[in-house]
């Protein structure tokens, strides 16, 4: 019989016993599907296909003390696993890179500069005016009022991914529109 026409238990049953054929049609049985729901979830070809390697890969070292009874649920509850903790990596990464830009611009103040404080706000509302009204919207919520990307979504009706964008897109017109304000030291 060829692996093909096993039942996703016959094919767990067969994984345990290091059958790399088995594992091949699992790969091939569910790769698309478990690509669609990680490119669903993080929006990138290159992020998507790494995540459904990672499971892979766990799934052939794990193979032996595996314990699953619904292949299909097991896989893509697992894919979603992965992607979620990687979209919480990649919020806390930017996070961090705010706090470096932030605290950048902040550090770059000498005495004189605090004076100026009003020009530096000035600059901030003007370089706010460049954005689309959603983005700048967004950027607020975010940083003037501290709340969450997942309140954001709810209450903008919009993906936590495209609030991401938002407040990336309005970081880097800050950034732009700031350099005047950092010094080179």
């Amino acid at each position: 019989m060829k692996h093909s026409q096993l039942s996703d238990e016959q094919l767990i049953d067969f994984l345990k016993r290091d059958d790399k054929k088995a594992f091949e049609e699992i790969y091939h049985r569910y790769w698309y599907k478990l690509f669609g729901v990680a490119y669903h979830e993080t929006g990138t070809k290159e992020e998507a296909e790494e995540l459904v390697h990672d499971l892979f890969e766990s799934l052939w070292l794990k193979r032996e003390h595996l314990n699953i009874r619904f292949l299909s649920a097991y896989l893509v509850v697992a894919i979603k696993h992965l992607t979620t903790n990687y979209i919480k990596s990649q919020i806390t990464n930017r996070k961090f890179q705010e706090y470096i830009i932030f605290h950048e611009i902040q550090q770059s103040f000498s005495t004189e500069e605090i004076v100026h404080f009003a020009d530096l706000s000035k600059a901030v509302d003007e370089a706010l005016k460049k954005l689309p009204e959603k983005t700048c919207e967004v950027f607020k919520m975010s940083r003037f009022e501290n709340q969450s990307v997942k309140d954001i979504a709810l209450r903008l009706d919009l993906s936590e991914k495209a609030v991401e964008y938002h407040i990336t897109k309005s970081l880097k017109v800050l950034r732009e529109n700031l350099k005047v304000y950092q010094s080179d030291n």
